[in-house]
């Protein structure tokens, strides 16, 4: 850990991040009709309508652009300011799917996101996406299955932004169906390899800096098949109980040192790898939906909704968490 010695600040130095739109989907806030021609007028206070402030009428007189301060901000939208304003935020597995929804939406919620995956061009596809809309993302190339590239990604998210607030360990792959008296060792080391090697060494670093820095959030996705049997797929399975072994470990061990680890379980999701299953026929995804609880598929922006509030400050009490995120489906 000689490499992040020097990760102890807990200084938040945004200015690093160069252009961060610090209200990434402005229709998150409520009450949009404040603006008139797309310009704050007056405000008046949602906090305490009966006692009035700036004037006889409770209105707060608004400054010209670039007077306004981030007091006066979050007064006027007192509800959600950004969940992860500010913060560094790193997800593997980002170039597609949950892993591109999750990176997404960190941005959107006013985090500087380290976008990696194996694929160069989809994490820059992503990181575009992110840029368009104000946002600040750099993005990564990397096989998390091994020590020194994990290690490399680490070192870019610390020497571009300081630090490393959040981390979403999504990166793996889904595996063959099939007997398990047919399953070979070679596929049973693929799956171990990229489902939870890949886990626990991106916890190793990541629990490292944030431990020298006294804060940070994790979140390790995991699956259903965390908790009950995937039919056909007892390497994915055992992979995927292992992630959450691993979450419970990191949790205990570094709840004193200011560090929060959770799980996420998706259910069936609308990834890559469903819509091949589903082919764009109707009706097979009538069949898939009919497996979920509520009836449809999850879409991958409700896993991130999930996962970013886990790695936000809203969720400071929560740690050692493996949450479903399925529909009602398994419902233990």
């Amino acid at each position: 850990m000689s490499s992040f010695d020097g990760v102890r600040s807990q200084d938040y130095n945004v200015s690093r991040f160069g252009n961060v739109s610090r209200f990434g989907n402005v229709s998150r806030f409520r009450n949009v009709s404040r603006f008139e021609n797309g310009s704050p007028t007056t405000v008046t206070s949602v906090a305490d309508d009966s006692t009035p402030r700036g004037d006889d009428s409770g209105a707060i007189p608004w400054p010209p652009i670039g007077e306004q301060t981030d007091e006066m901000m979050r007064a006027a939208f007192p509800l959600r300011f950004g969940l992860t304003e500010g913060k560094v935020a790193l997800v593997t597995g980002a170039g597609r799917g949950i892993g591109a929804s999750i990176a997404t939406l960190f941005a959107a919620e006013g985090a500087a996101v380290v976008v990696c995956d194996r694929d160069i061009d989809a994490a820059r596809s992503v990181v575009q996406a992110i840029q368009s809309r104000g946002g600040e993302s750099v993005p990564v190339a990397a096989d998390v299955t091994l020590e020194d590239e994990v290690a490399a990604v680490m070192s870019t998210a610390i020497d571009r932004y300081g630090r490393l607030d959040c981390a979403v360990n999504n990166a793996g792959i889904s595996g063959r169906f099939g007997s398990f008296i047919d399953l070979a060792v070679e596929e049973w080391e693929e799956m171990l390899s990229s489902n939870l090697t890949s886990v626990f060494l991106c916890l190793k670093y990541e629990l490292g800096i944030m431990a020298a820095q006294g804060f940070g959030s994790i979140v390790n996705i995991s699956s259903g098949a965390g908790v009950i049997a995937a039919p056909g797929l007892p390497h994915y399975t055992a992979a995927k109980h292992g992630v959450l072994g691993l979450t419970k470990c990191a949790a205990q061990e570094f709840a004193a040192k200011g560090v929060r680890v959770n799980a996420i379980l998706p259910g069936t999701t609308r990834t890559p790898m469903i819509e091949s299953l589903i082919g764009g026929d109707p009706e097979v995804e009538k069949r898939v939906s009919r497996g979920v609880g509520r009836g449809s598929i999850g879409e991958p922006e409700e896993v991130a909704e999930a996962a970013v509030w886990l790695c936000s400050d809203r969720a400071s009490f929560v740690s050692g968490e493996s949450l479903l995120v399925d529909g009602a489906t398994i419902c233990r």
